[in-house]
């Protein structure tokens, strides 16, 4: 077995599940009543939407999850410049205690920062000293997280008046008061006996509180759900795919949608097209553009054989906002068959192209390109590749379809596909400066060998993609992951600027009007770079790895950067990037910057050894086939295996021998169901066990060879 086998491996789960967490206090496995922490804040009713939809204005604060309701996640504020960086310094510090991905964007309001963790833990702190001011934790069952992908994250909250609104693993909505942290009031927004999670922020819009869910990987269909604000009431519900074409359609898209999935019967496994992050609202127009996500299962030739486009999957969505009637789409991948999803931010701008001011909306979504269209009738303007691409040729400028290469097909062969189910840009946001007119985006370039997987037969209990991933583990070394910040010219539809890292993990980033792009990184580094040509200009460790994206906002009149600073997410459930000085703190933090900072960190400790495999399982090689067929569908969302230190979740190929005889109580008996691993036992027998048992040992003692002899 190559040394490149669990690396490759490790690559294409860096977009995947999760399972494990730190001892934390059991909760009960029905709905528990969730604590705070709880102080009086005097915020009042302050921010109502006459105040939202003057975000841009407001140039202290951060209002809404993309600053503003154009979501271009650019900071007005220029405290901070170029010439004063090196007086820039952490101005405080907050602890999360928790070991998993942080990746919220923070909201700040009237020098209050809200924000969540994992779980879905809410926080309130003052902006000015990080003091904590109250804490929710909605107490989500820990087994839970087996359904989350990608790891037990939350992206945010948002805020509208005077409550505090956030989306819980588990599929709660919840409003909780700003003032003290107590909850007002919670809604279940799924159904609890299908796998639904919601990872990504709320927004609001016309006094509704507006919420997706996830979940496709292993079956479910996609919908979007507003609720009144001060009442919790559902106000309207839009499905984004059909469900079975003998029952009533919810709506006239639904109708419409159904005459482009032909053969099979999608919707019992779903169909996929879960809202699980993107949306972004014009108050102007009344509309709300949301961004819809993958088959359920992946690949087409299962779910829709006879063909289709498969509406709305893989779509940019408008919707009125008051109505919920469809207004326009437009699809970025035509029946998606690579989990391109179109989920990924969308940032709307008044921009001039060909001698004409346009009203536009852009995303740079998975699937490699960037995409312009006019947000008013969601008409075509342009798109072009923004990191290679094998799966299309182009987007035919007549009909703004991509024309897609046969040599991406993969129902009778393997096929190798570039970009793979990471996206050239996943959720990691980007961000648009209206001075420089360049959308900086934190792209990944990478790849998979998808395989179309015999017999498959749906079970609810676990992912559901169609796909084979086993041949990943023969791909050569020929190929780097390599992440990247792209300046993009949306009006020349080219880079204008292009840094490299030297890891292989995205994180989100931020523009200020003083032309500074920040990035917190995956390598333990916060650093600047000069919006016009990417050089980096200043930088600074944080002892923990990054994926989020920092904001700014200003208190007293000071200028703040701040992100939440946690490893974890779909890059981190596998691999761990080095700190530079093999240090790495042991929970994620919140932390904030500011020109004058003096705080600092408690020295982290060093980053243990890794240890030896333990002894092979004599067993024979049918038994080794199973397991790695067994591991791939079961275990390899969320498990490390290979030479590596791995991520957040343990890596088994560094099991311990109290580890490995507690082995048959963990897989099968859920003795760690508490801290997220729950029972196998209705999926696995006792030999089904072991050989996946036997077949980490292997891949582990074989990887450790292959280390030895330098290969």
């Amino acid at each position: 077995m190559k040394t490149t086998t669990i690396r490759i491996f490790a690559t294409f789960v860096a977009f995947l599940l999760t399972a494990c967490e730190q001892p934390s206090p059991p909760p009960s496995s029905e709905q528990p009543p969730a604590s705070a922490e709880a102080a009086t804040t005097d915020i009042g009713t302050w921010l109502g939407t006459e105040r939202l939809e003057a975000a841009d204005t407001d140039t202290a604060n951060w209002l809404a999850h993309g600053r503003t309701y154009s979501e271009q996640r650019f900071s007005p504020l220029t405290q901070v410049k170029a010439d004063n960086l090196d007086q820039l310094g952490l101005a405080w510090s907050f602890d999360t205690q928790s070991t998993r991905g942080l990746e919220a964007t923070p909201i700040v309001v009237d020098g209050t920062m809200f924000t969540t963790g994992t779980w879905s833990v809410v926080y309130a702190h003052d902006a000015k000293t990080g003091a904590l001011k109250w804490k929710y934790d909605p107490q989500v069952p820990r087994e839970y997280g087996y359904k989350a992908c990608c790891d037990v994250v939350n992206r945010g909250a948002a805020v509208f008046e005077d409550k505090v609104y956030v989306g819980t693993i588990d599929g709660r909505l919840l409003a909780i008061n700003a003032n003290t942290g107590a909850l007002a009031w919670e809604q279940l927004t799924i159904d609890p006996e299908k796998p639904y999670t919601i990872t990504g922020a709320p927004r609001v819009a016309n006094g509704k509180i507006i919420i997706g869910n996830g979940g496709a990987e292993l079956g479910v269909r996609g919908y979007i759900t507003a609720y009144d604000a001060q009442s919790g009431d559902q106000v309207w519900r839009f499905y984004t795919v059909p469900g079975n074409p003998a029952e009533p359609f919810e709506h006239p898209a639904m109708e419409e949608a159904a005459k482009t999935w032909r053969g099979g019967k999608w919707w019992e496994v779903g169909g996929g097209g879960t809202v699980w992050d993107a949306m972004a609202f014009d108050p102007e127009l009344n509309l709300l553009y949301i961004g819809v996500g993958n088959g359920a299962p992946w690949s087409r030739y299962t779910r829709s054989p006879g063909g289709g486009d498969n509406l709305y999957l893989a779509s940019i969505v408008a919707i009125d906002v008051d109505s919920a009637d469809l207004a326009w789409h437009y699809q970025t991948t035509p029946g998606d068959n690579w989990d391109y999803t179109a989920v990924q931010q969308m940032i709307l701008a008044d921009i001039e192209i060909g001698g004409e001011m346009r009203q536009v909306i852009m995303q740079a979504p998975k699937n490699g390109f960037f995409y312009v269209l006019d947000r008013k009738t969601g008409e075509f303007l342009s798109a072009e590749t923004y990191v290679p691409i094998t799966w299309a040729t182009h987007v035919d400028p007549e009909t703004g379809r991509p024309v897609e290469d046969s040599a991406a097909h993969y129902l009778d062969d393997t096929k190798v596909v570039r970009p793979g189910p990471a996206g050239g840009h996943n959720w990691h946001p980007m961000s648009y400066s209206p001075n420089t007119g360049l959308v900086y985006i934190p792209v990944v370039e990478n790849r998979l060998a998808y395989t179309q997987e015999q017999n498959f037969e749906h079970n609810p209990d676990t992912w559901n993609t169609a796909i084979d991933f086993r041949p990943n583990s023969d791909l050569s070394d020929d190929f780097q992951v390599v992440t990247k910040i792209v300046a993009w010219d949306p009006v020349a539809q080219k880079a204008n600027w292009t840094h490299t890292h030297n890891h292989e993990a995205a994180s989100g980033l931020l523009a200020t009007a003083s032309d500074l792009v920040f990035q917190p990184g995956a390598n333990c580094e916060f650093a600047a770079y000069d919006a016009h040509n990417g050089d980096k200009l200043w930088s600074s460790q944080t002892q923990m790895g990054t994926i989020a994206a920092p904001i700014s906002y200003e208190v007293d009149g000071e200028q703040y950067i701040a992100f939440v600073s946690g490893w974890g997410g779909a890059s981190g459930l596998y691999t761990t990037v080095p700190c530079a000085d093999g240090r790495r703190a042991e929970s994620g933090r919140i932390l904030a910057y500011k020109i004058g900072g003096t705080a600092t960190l408690p020295e982290a400790p060093l980053t243990p050894p890794i240890p030896a495999p333990q002894p092979r399982l004599e067993v024979t090689g049918a038994v080794l086939e199973e397991g790695e067929l067994l591991y791939s569908r079961h275990c390899g969302f969320c498990h490390s295996l290979g030479a590596g230190p791995g991520g957040v979740i343990p890596n088994l190929a560094h099991i311990s021998a109290d580890s490995l005889a507690a082995w048959d109580a963990v897989v099968l008996g859920g003795s760690r169901r508490n801290m997220g691993m729950v029972s196998f036992s209705h999926l696995l027998s006792l030999e089904q066990s072991h050989a996946i048992q036997a077949w980490v040992l292997e891949v582990a003692n074989t990887a450790a060879e292959a280390t030895s002899a330098g290969e």
